[in-house]
């Protein structure tokens, strides 16, 4: 754990799982501080991973799962054509429009979540192959799940941005507020 989430109020579980996830949205927003979108884009270790391909992904994954809770279409369709667009910055994309894009999805994920009337409520599963036919799922599964695909893309961006400069997630707490590590 890099940064601390505060306790949420008692009984807030909606505040808590939307504490956890904006901290892992940290890790990845601190992991392209002061890099230039050429840096950002580039891939330093074993991995096609980039930090702006991180970024643009989850930004995109997060903003697909809550269209589908609502019963709405994602607003970018991947398949097989486009899949390797999701992880990468493409015509005249760049780091700084992407963070601001998700800032507004993290807005609507935020207001929409405490919305719903209950975290019990359901929305079916994308009709794919890699999901079971004809399943529901929670909003609070839509949260955790959300954590999970943060969480899992914060780590890699923690090794890519280690691999292009050796900023450890430390530093780069500690360089997002002004001060610094060690």
């Amino acid at each position: 754990m890099v940064t601390h989430v505060r306790a949420e109020a008692q009984g807030d579980e909606r505040g808590a799982l939307l504490s956890f996830l904006a901290e892992q949205r940290g890790g990845i927003r601190r992991a392209v501080l002061g890099l230039t979108d050429e840096q950002a884009s580039s891939r330093p270790s074993a991995s096609e991973l980039s930090l702006a391909g991180l970024l643009k992904h989850v930004a995109e994954v997060e903003q697909g799962w809550v269209a589908r809770a609502k019963g709405e279409a994602p607003v970018v369709k991947r398949d097989e054509s486009n899949w390797h667009e999701c992880f990468e910055l493409v015509d005249d994309e760049t780091v700084e429009a992407q963070l601001a894009y998700w800032e507004k999805v993290a807005a609507d994920t935020e207001a929409f979540v405490r919305s719903v009337p209950s975290l019990d409520d359901t929305f079916p599963l994308p009709n794919e192959p890699w999901f079971p036919p004809d399943e529901a799922v929670s909003m609070r599964w839509l949260v955790l799940h959300l954590i999970r695909e943060t969480a899992r893309h914060a780590g890699h961006a923690d090794i890519v941005r280690e691999s292009l400069d050796g900023a450890t997630a430390f530093e780069l707490v500690a360089k997002e507020q002004g001060a610094s590590w060690g």
